[in-house]
């Protein structure tokens, strides 16, 4: 299959509208990471989702809407707490999880009563949704396991060959994928952190439960309700190591086990700056006390690291409050959960 790379001009959105009402995959920009979209409708469509990522089925997707009056047809009905939601974080990078109408394919929803759906602020996203004409279903456009992509080449990398096309919008905003909260519980629970924060959840919601899979492993049996929750996610080839604590503590650690190995292929991921000190090869994702800058840099740095060969890779460790969370979240699964805290030794 050969892949087309389209524009951001009137004709190739157009383009994309068509392939997507037509049954075929494109992949988007949106102002978290590139979609890997199709007619969420459509549940041959949307099977082949799973197909171009490698994506196991239970695993379920968002949909992606372009005006807040297509969210009522997706879902059973709309809470006042859900609409309060939507009216003060859409469109945005928020995704709300309510129990599902019946136009929603088991496809999408992996067999789950509920539907993820996201109102998404890019109006690129928005012009491709409209040109489609229907709601979209899109996980993030990479290969599943792989670090999330946040600009065209990087998608592409990943999906030539395996869909229709990709439509270059540019770089991606926040670089981390949407905060997902689900309604369909008594209390609200956060699934999955992102660019709309837990402490931003409770001004509209007041109390909201943080599900134990958001910094910790998925329970053995238990269901995914939400994307990336189950899997090791957004993970390079490299082996990744979190190190938390100082970063003299850092410094001293790699020095030691830098040692042990062969240095050209150990690699640390750190803050801007700390570089001159870390007596490795290098790969930076952002300012230490900025989760913004970090969340924007980390699935380019990941797919970094696999760029200069890194087999090892020692990894600073980010805050986890605020924005952090989901830095943190995205790191924790593409370490596969490894984690050294000094502190505890």
């Amino acid at each position: 299959m050969e892949t087309l790379l389209l524009q951001n001009t009137d004709k190739d959105i157009a383009r994309a509208g068509e392939i997507l009402r037509g049954g075929g995959l494109v992949a988007i920009p949106t102002e978290t990471v590139y979609g890997l979209a199709a007619n969420a409708l459509d549940g041959a469509a949307v099977a082949k989702i799973f197909a171009a990522k490698g994506r196991p089925q239970d695993n379920p997707l968002i949909v992606h809407i372009s005006h807040l009056d297509q969210w009522k047809s997706l879902v059973s009905e709309i809470p006042d707490r859900a609409m309060a939601l939507a009216e003060a974080y859409w469109p945005g990078p928020l995704t709300i999880i309510l129990p599902k109408s019946d136009v929603i394919p088991d496809e999408v929803s992996a067999g789950l009563d509920t539907v993820a759906v996201r109102f998404p602020s890019m109006r690129t996203t928005r012009k491709i949704i409209d040109a489609a004409g229907v709601p979209l279903a899109a996980p993030s456009a990479n290969l599943s396991g792989s670090p999330s992509p946040t600009c065209a080449r990087h998608t592409m990398d990943d999906m030539r060959g395996r869909i229709d096309a990709v439509l270059d919008g540019g770089e991606c905003n926040f670089g981390v994928e949407s905060t997902v909260v689900t309604l369909a519980t008594e209390i609200p629970r956060l699934l999955r952190p992102g660019a709309v924060t837990p402490e931003e959840l409770r001004e509209v919601l007041g109390e909201i439960e943080i599900d134990d899979a958001v910094l910790g492993q998925l329970k053995e049996g238990v269901k995914a309700a939400s994307p990336g929750m189950k899997y090791k996610h957004y993970s390079p080839k490299a082996e990744i190591t979190i190190l938390k604590g100082t970063l003299d503590e850092f410094v001293k650690y790699t020095e030691l086990h830098s040692r042990e190995g062969d240095t050209d292929k150990t690699f640390a991921l750190c803050f801007d700056g700390e570089e001159e000190i870390i007596p490795l090869p290098c790969v930076t994702y952002g300012r230490e006390e900025d989760s913004l800058t970090q969340s924007h840099r980390l699935f380019n740095a990941l797919r970094e690291l696999d760029e200069q060969g890194a087999e090892k890779v020692y990894a600073r460790c980010p805050s986890a409050d605020g924005v952090g969370m989901a830095v943190y979240n995205r790191l924790l699964r593409a370490a596969g959960f490894c984690v050294i805290d000094f502190h505890d030794e």
